[in-house]
């Protein structure tokens, strides 16, 4: 009975090995399927598109236009025609050589890229006769287009991957496309998705003939998420408009969201200009610009004195430490000594009476310096704590730091404390009529127009602001929506005295050029002292126009702030280019096309010439 089944049993326990045996092989073991496939099955990777780039309407900012790469792998490759292959591909025959030397030391088994971006249409003609060479074929995949030419320091570019990038991320091989700046790279795995491979069987031509085993091995690849910004397009290419020709930034939030409507920085360039062949060309163009500076972002990266508009911040942190109130006044004598033989220059009138609401939208020297030294005097035990309680209040509006919104360059700008002074004075050397420039936004400050526009948005909102951000969301819903509140030292109740200032600095103070009908606009202007080293001296250029301001007055949409480099004084260029910014985009249009004119037709090219002509000129001539 057991011989009956014995033999059976071997058999088909034999059977069952070697069906698990051949299916290993076959499908599980990559290594016994690769040394058959070596020249009759042929590997591309499949690249998902990368993912496109919307403004919060909808609009298209970035797309894709198909290009193809011939690529080699050396140890495949057999004899061919030099030349006839060099004059498909455009390229000279020792150009060619050059090329293929270098790729067989680079690896003889891994792709090289041959000639790169080869256009839609040569691509065609080089598909009809790429099987007479074997070890060559080509790939497809994509270069971005810009069909609005705007936004280039917030959308950034990508490039090709050099070998440091493949160190850093084994994602990558030579003639991939990677973010470098901007959006591309802060998002870059969002936009790049995940590759794929396919697999395909060639004849003894090497002609591909199909599918390899009609596709079983191939790896789908998976999409690229598009994204969707928070810049309104229509805001940011008027804002462009409105400072070309300038130098300097705007930064737009959504107070209520911390969402950036329009970020410029001038001057700039066309994205389109580093996309194809003469990539490397027009970048080192950009680079070699020390003067204009087109690569250097403005409105995140560059670092200025914030000039009056501080003053709105000196005047909540004097009221939140209780060293005045709406109703304290100072008496202005168009300026005043705040020590022996230490002048500050005022434009109010010998005499004139400030209290708080008078004293920020006739922007008193006289009264802010005042109240800035009855605050550092009086907020701590002694002037080193209260400089440092100050710079408490000013961190929490985001100054002095990192905001941490989601572009990949900036700069931190500066709030001095006590430890600073201690350095370059001795300590107890110093006092507050010592730094008494800090009252009006001037002495050792610094901001970035997009810290000077989020203290806008605080000031909106009545305490607090949201991150500012870019990103709104993506194609497949998975991103978190930014809205945490970073809530201010400063009581909410302090805020409207100075929101009040701010609308009567429009509407009978120093921005009344900036007055819109039918819309309360809350600003304050601010004429920036502007100090160089020409030479190693140092030398004092025309000072920068500096504006701040939101709209409505209540319930407010849009927060901005403007800086134009040797723009002369608040008024004259941010204040109005601001205005135009808040009539278009809360109301879609602009009446005021005399002012509008204005602006757009601006020049102040010649004013930024004067350092480098050697010819004495006046300050704000």
């Amino acid at each position: 009975m057991i011989r009956k089944f014995f033999f059976p049993t071997i058999i088909l326990v034999t059977a069952l090995i070697f069906t698990v045996r051949l299916i290993s092989l076959q499908l599980i073991n990559s290594s016994y399927k690769s040394l058959s496939d070596d020249n009759a099955v042929i590997e591309n990777e499949v690249f998902p598109e990368r993912g496109y780039i919307y403004d919060r309407n909808n609009k298209l900012l970035v797309s894709n236009q198909p290009v193809y790469d011939l690529i080699a792998i050396p140890e495949n490759i057999t004899a061919f025609d030099t030349l006839q292959l060099a004059k498909i591909i455009n390229i000279s025959k020792p150009e060619l050589q050059n090329k293929l030397s270098t790729a067989r030391k680079f690896s003889m088994k891994l792709p090289y890229v041959i000639v790169n971006q080869i256009s839609k249409e040569r691509n065609a003609i080089i598909q009809e006769k790429i099987w007479k060479f074997t070890g060559f074929y080509l790939q497809k995949k994509s270069l971005r287009e810009y069909p609005n030419p705007i936004a280039s320091n917030i959308l950034g570019y990508v490039s090709e991957v050099n070998r440091n990038d493949m160190k850093k991320d084994d994602y990558y091989s030579l003639g991939e496309l990677t973010g470098r700046q901007g959006i591309e790279r802060y998002y870059e795995d969002l936009l790049r998705g995940v590759k794929g491979k396919k697999f395909f069987q060639k004849d003894r031509f090497n002609r591909i003939i199909g599918s390899y085993e009609d596709g079983i091995y191939d790896i789908p690849s998976k999409g690229a998420q598009n994204l969707i910004l928070t810049l309104d397009l229509e805001l940011q290419e008027y804002g462009e408009k409105l400072l070309r020709n300038k130098r300097g930034g705007i930064v737009a939030i959504e107070p209520e969201t911390g969402e950036v409507l329009s970020l410029v920085s001038a001057p700039s360039y066309d994205p389109n200009l580093l996309v194809g062949r003469m990539r490397s060309k027009n970048y080192r163009d950009l680079t070699l610009d020390s003067i204009s500076k087109p690569l250097f972002d403005r409105g995140l990266q560059a670092q200025y004195a914030p000039g009056s508009p501080f003053k709105t911040l000196n005047a909540l942190i004097a009221l939140q430490e209780g060293v005045i109130n709406s109703n304290t006044t100072y008496r202005c004598n168009h300026g005043h000594f705040y020590a022996r033989g230490m002048f500050m220059d005022c434009h109010c009138k010998y005499g004139t009476y400030n209290n708080l609401l008078s004293g920020i939208f006739r922007s008193c020297n006289t009264y802010f310096a005042n109240i800035y030294r009855k605050t550092i005097d009086e907020s701590g035990d002694g002037v080193a704590e209260g400089v440092n309680i100050w710079k408490k209040h000013l961190l929490s509006f985001g100054l002095g730091n990192y905001l941490g919104y989601d572009l990949p360059v900036g700069k931190k700008g500066f709030i001095p404390d006590a430890s600073y002074y201690d350095y370059w004075y001795k300590e107890g050397g110093w006092k507050s009529a010592t730094i008494v420039s800090n009252a009006i936004g001037q002495g050792e400050i610094l901001t970035t127009p997009i810290q000077m526009a989020n203290f806008t948005a605080t000031i909106a909102n009545r305490g607090f602001y949201i991150k500012p951000h870019f990103l709104k969301s993506v194609s497949n819903g998975t991103f978190k929506t930014i809205n945490e509140k970073k809530i201010t030292t400063i009581d909410s109740i302090h805020f409207e005295t100075v929101i009040d200032g701010m609308y009567q600095v429009v509407e009978r103070g120093t921005a009344r050029v900036a007055r819109i009908p039918g819309i309360e606009v809350c600003g304050k202007t601010g004429t920036v002292e502007n100090f160089v080293k020409i030479e190693g001296v140092k030398t004092q250029l025309t000072d920068h126009s500096m504006f701040i301001a939101f709209a409505p007055k209540d319930n407010p949409k849009i927060a901005l702030a403007v800086l134009v480099e040797n723009g002369y004084w608040g008024a004259r260029w941010a204040a109005p280019i601001a205005s135009l910014l808040i009539e278009n985009y809360l109301t879609g249009e602009v009446k005021r096309k005399w002012l509008e004119n204005r602006m757009l037709n601006g020049n102040l090219l010649a004013e930024y010439e004067k350092p480098f002509s050697g010819k004495p000129f006046l300050i704000n001539e």
